[in-house]
């Protein structure tokens, strides 16, 4: 008998629910970085092991919206709640409850809550653990609290199999060799962005978007295989559009190879990367370019 589980992953911004996620499908399905704000979007991971087949959810980290893409980004993590069979949220043991996290909680319906405690690596004394289990335990009756470090890959099959107790019988809704509905030109384009978080200083990144305009397979003279991506970065600022493309375009060539080399990983081919970066003033606020770069949750 088939059964699947859906799974909704939320937590505060930087918590690591994307490293969770990326963990337990084992592909990377969401980008990461140290960048609060990386996610924007639902990303769905799927995974799928004899007769159960995991749906996990990964959401936008909680924080306080400041403009209109902030507040998709909040309402994709309120509907990623609806219709699923448990939550898993995030928290980062090595910081306090925060004031949205308390408000994240405060919204959690009849719906299993598992509280995965990350980042347990980083605790000097682990004592301190069994406290923080003892202080969330008063905030609310969670189903599961799961104490782990996604980086250290210690307790992670731990989670996967506490979500294996909320699955249902029914059919599997994605083909069992999927781990992930997003269509490959949102990939291409995340893992564009991806390196420009980790490359560019904090308040350059928040405000961009990568659009991937083309995407062809050719093969070239000598037999190779060669994956063709023409994508456009898109900023708010001319300054920005100058820090991105670096002097004599150093800092454009050096986001395109680090991407180029996580791209060739993922798809398994030769990649020809082109990079261009426009000016799309005060985008994060414009419904139409929001909505654009698929970043309105309205379609999905």
């Amino acid at each position: 008998m088939t059964k699947t589980t859906f799974v909704s992953i939320v937590g505060q911004t930087n918590a690591g629910k994307s490293s969770l996620l990326n963990a337990i499908i084992g592909e990377k399905v969401a980008i990461v970085s140290d960048k609060s704000q990386t996610t924007r979007t639902r990303i769905t991971g799927i995974l799928t092991e004899g007769e159960l087949q995991y749906v996990f959810m990964d959401t936008p980290g909680v924080h306080k919206s400041k403009n209109r893409l902030s507040s998709h980004m909040m309402k994709a993590v309120e509907e990623s709640m609806s219709g699923i069979d448990a939550v898993i949220m995030v928290h980062d043991i090595t910081k306090k409850i925060t004031e949205q996290e308390k408000n994240l909680i405060a919204s959690f319906g009849k719906t299993p809550v598992i509280l995965v405690l990350n980042k347990i690596d980083l605790m000097e004394n682990k004592e301190d653990i069994a406290v923080k289990i003892a202080e969330v335990m008063k905030l609310y009756d969670f189903a599961e609290i799961i104490p782990i470090s996604v980086s250290e890959n210690d307790g992670v099959d731990i989670v996967k199999q506490t979500a294996a107790k909320y699955a249902t019988e029914g059919p599997h809704y994605f083909p069992d060799e999927k781990f992930t509905d997003q269509p490959e030109r949102v990939i291409a384009a995340e893992m564009v962005r991806e390196q420009i978080l980790r490359l560019m200083r904090d308040e350059v990144p928040h405000g961009v978007a990568v659009s991937v305009e083309e995407m062809s397979e050719r093969t070239d003279r000598s037999g190779e295989d060669i994956l063709d991506i023409s994508a456009v970065i898109y900023c708010e600022r001319d300054s920005h559009k100058g820090m991105i493309i670096g002097k004599g375009g150093a800092m454009l060539r050096k986001i395109g190879e680090a991407a180029r080399a996580e791209l060739e990983g993922f798809f398994r081919i030769k990649v020809n990367l082109q990079c261009w970066v426009k000016v799309k003033e005060d985008w994060r606020n414009k419904e139409g370019l929001i909505r654009n770069f698929g970043l309105s949750n309205i379609s999905r």
